[in-house]
């Protein structure tokens, strides 16, 4: 079996990382400026007000890159802990070819998400990234199950 050091496994990993953090930035500032051109003030918002909340006060297109930075905090919690488990126990070269995929996608579906947000390329794109988890997570299980 030709081994990956965690470095080659765990950098699929630190792009989606990054991506999230442009993915904040990017609806931090879309909806600072849209609350801003609807004349919501943000100081007189209710005590434990949250992001959520403003949802009806903004554009649905705004909402967009929201819904999709929550995702982003969802479902790659699993992709993160396979790729760390893959990276402690070791895997073949196929195996970064996964991360990579579903890292790929992940970006894809953001940006889909984000300007687009038609429902069957989305779904396309999510199940496409789920198939590539599937993969990574069967990895995981056949290098710690020996």
């Amino acid at each position: 079996m030709n081994l990956v050091t965690s470095t080659e496994v765990l950098a699929p990993a630190a792009v989606l990382v990054a991506w999230s953090m442009v993915m904040m930035l990017w609806m931090v500032l879309t909806r600072l400026r849209a609350l801003s051109e609807v004349g919501v003030d943000l100081a007189k918002s209710a005590p434990g007000a949250r992001g959520v909340d403003l949802e009806g006060s903004l554009p649905t297109k705004v909402n967009w890159k929201a819904h999709n930075f929550s995702h982003l905090m969802e479902q790659p919690t699993i992709f993160y802990a396979v790729v760390c488990i893959i990276a402690i126990a070791g895997g073949s070269g196929a195996v970064v070819g996964w991360a990579w995929g579903y890292t790929g996608l992940r970006i894809a579906h953001s940006l889909w998400q984000s300007l687009v947000n038609t429902i069957p390329v989305r779904f396309a794109l999510f199940a496409g990234s789920n198939i590539c988890l599937l993969a990574l997570s069967y990895y995981a299980l056949q290098l710690t199950l020996v």
